[in-house]
């Protein structure tokens, strides 16, 4: 998880300012900024007070040394790679919803990847171009 991109999203997610999440924090607003550029070394009690300014919940876990598996590949990664249309969507999705495109494709790659249960196939990209024409069309109401 990228920690900059994370707080960064849920702020502009929830329409925040750095200052108003700053005040709710009780932390200075270069300090959240620098935290949101990826600099800075943030407590755990700064790190807790930022979520709930934000409305969320800190979690901490600690696991084994040992390396994680790695990830099963994505039909999803796939199909949006080999797509020329899904950039141009998910950078549309992006700026209107105040987000990084790199959120958004994230959470298009996990929402993809959750449809191949339901599918009786793995998704086409007719699928892709059928589940951006709706994003983009429930984007505009």
């Amino acid at each position: 998880m990228d920690l900059s991109a994370e707080l960064r999203d849920r702020r502009k997610a929830a329409n925040r300012t750095i200052a108003s999440v700053a005040v709710d924090a009780g932390l200075s607003v270069p300090y959240i900024a620098n935290l949101e550029n990826g600099r800075g070394n943030p407590t755990v009690a700064a790190l807790d007070r930022l979520a709930t300014a934000l409305g969320a919940q800190l979690q901490l876990t600690i696991v084994d040394e040992t390396p994680p598996a790695a990830p099963a590949p994505s039909v999803a990664a796939d199909l949006l790679a080999a797509s020329p249309r899904a950039p141009r969507v998910i950078a549309d999705l992006a700026a209107a919803q105040g987000a990084t495109k790199r959120s958004v494709e994230r959470r298009l790659t996990a929402a993809i990847d959750s449809l191949t249960e339901l599918l009786p196939g793995d998704p086409t990209t007719a699928d892709l171009d059928r589940l951006l024409d709706l994003l983009l069309l429930a984007d505009k109401t």
